[in-house]
């Protein structure tokens, strides 16, 4: 059927859109009385919706994605060039896109060599695990399989990627798991297991070596972590943290994999957020800013010292790694990446995003002196939450209905879009999320600011 749209008339597509989409995170019912909202435009750090209205992205794409920002003309230029060309083929060959964004990509990350092409954050986890799981059976006999993860990270959204989530309402009604995945404590010390100490990031971290001995250093093989926690709370790991981490992985022989879907390429301010720490991961996984939204690309990346792994034994037809991604044989994946690279090399992005982070954080903290239900401001580059609370002296979250009036208003009033930890952990999705495009401006921190500000007085007077 086709269907003839007046350029100026979305009727026609709204209700396409009510009775045919299925959108993600949204509860329906609503839209049995209300339109729900499409995103027709987008440039620079704006987007428009249907009614014409013009909104500031303050979450890169609602979900941490669009780090150069909307209407980049030379990555659909180089994407469509590219599709003419050569669109797809499977991943046991190669292409060129393909092979020229894995050589830039390694050259960002020193002590890494090997890209293997997926199309979204939960695959290239899913990757990372079946490689430690590989290994595991190879060398160890199957027992060294365990793959510990962190309380309130989050690593995607397949039944695998859950059972590696330490957020307790996404996993909720999605039982059973994937067996072998088990849980470490969180490193916020905002909010502490341990009470008031000193050396907490290195408590934390000596809590992940508690649950290797608890369960058994002979049955661990990974352990996934994302350098800054995005969903559960915008959390920086406090001081002396990952070297510790470090130690931990290299004293049991546990395979360290960095899981860096939302802090990669530039999002922190480095090219990768576990690079303002000096470890060595084993495994870093990406996806989101790869591409900054243009197409679908995501990575898992390896040492070579990995990837000989299974090259041990030639003649063992079940020696190499026996896996595929139908699309990550898209070739249109690298070739947005390989301009989106540019981009951020050219225009500074990365000096722009730790100049711009410092300047969102001091705003956030002058907000704080005045309004007494932000509780803590915590970040890192353009990736900053600011964690809500009824009272400061003891803490208490305020409830999630809080958080998302605030995030509503800032829609409603001021044509702001901000972010929100929901639906991730019980009592405590009470963080305002904010990651806008590494292009962001002080203009641009000044109208998100303001419209928080706004929000929080008409919310705590209503």
């Amino acid at each position: 059927m086709n269907i003839n749209v007046d350029i100026n008339d979305f009727s026609q597509v709204i209700e396409n859109d009510r009775t045919r989409i299925w959108h993600h995170l949204t509860q329906h019912k609503k839209f049995e009385t209300v339109d729900p909202l499409l995103i027709i435009e987008g440039k620079g750090l704006r987007v428009w919706n249907q009614a014409g209205r013009e909104h500031l992205d303050a979450v890169s794409g609602g979900v941490w994605t669009v780090n150069v920002g909307y209407g980049r003309e030379r990555i659909a230029n180089a994407v469509r060039d590219q599709l003419v060309k050569m669109n797809f083929f499977a991943g046991s060959m190669g292409t060129i896109p393909g092979a020229n964004f894995a050589e830039m990509l390694i050259a960002k990350m020193p002590g890494m060599s090997r890209v293997y092409y997926s199309n979204s954050g939960s695959e290239a986890n899913e990757k990372a695990y079946k490689i430690v799981r590989q290994i595991s059976h190879q060398k160890h006999g199957g027992k060294k399989h365990k793959i510990l993860y962190r309380e309130r990270d989050y690593h995607g959204t397949t039944i695998t990627a859950l059972s590696s989530g330490g957020q307790q309402e996404r996993k909720g009604m999605y039982g059973p798991f994937t067996p072998g995945f088990v849980e470490v404590p969180h490193c916020l010390e905002y909010r502490s297991q341990w009470g008031e100490i000193e050396d907490y990031g290195i408590r934390a971290a000596n809590a992940i070596e508690e649950v290797i001995l608890q369960e058994g250093a002979d049955t661990v093989g990974g352990l996934i972590l994302e350098p800054v926690t995005a969903g559960g709370g915008v959390i920086v790991p406090p001081a002396g943290y990952w070297e510790r981490v470090q130690e931990i992985c290299a004293k049991y022989d546990i395979i360290l994999i960095i899981d860096e879907v939302v802090c990669g390429m530039g999002r922190t301010g480095e090219w990768f957020g576990y690079q303002h720490y000096g470890i060595k991961p084993d495994i870093v996984t990406m996806a989101k800013g790869v591409a900054s939204g243009y197409a679908a690309i995501s990575c898992t990346v390896t040492t070579e010292a990995l990837f000989e792994e299974f090259k041990s034994d030639p003649e063992e037809p079940m020696s190499y790694f026996r896996d595929i991604s139908t699309f990550g044989g898209c070739t249109a994946g690298p070739a947005a990446a390989i301009e989106n690279m540019h981009i951020l090399e050219e225009e500074k992005l990365l000096e722009n995003t730790t100049k711009m982070g410092d300047y969102l954080v001091g705003r956030l903290e002058e907000l704080k002196g005045k309004h007494a239900l932000i509780g803590e401001v915590r970040g890192k580059g353009l990736f900053v939450g600011a964690e809500l609370v009824s009272d400061r002296e003891t803490r208490d979250p305020v409830p999630e209905s809080v958080t998302q009036a605030i995030v509503g208003d800032c829609m409603k009033h001021n044509a702001v879009v901000i972010g929100a930890t929901n639906r991730s952990l019980p009592g405590l999705n009470n963080t305002l999320c904010l990651s806008p495009a590494l292009i962001a401006t002080k203009d641009d921190i000044d109208e998100i600011v303001t419209a928080i500000d706004e929000a929080l007085g008409r919310v705590t007077a209503g």
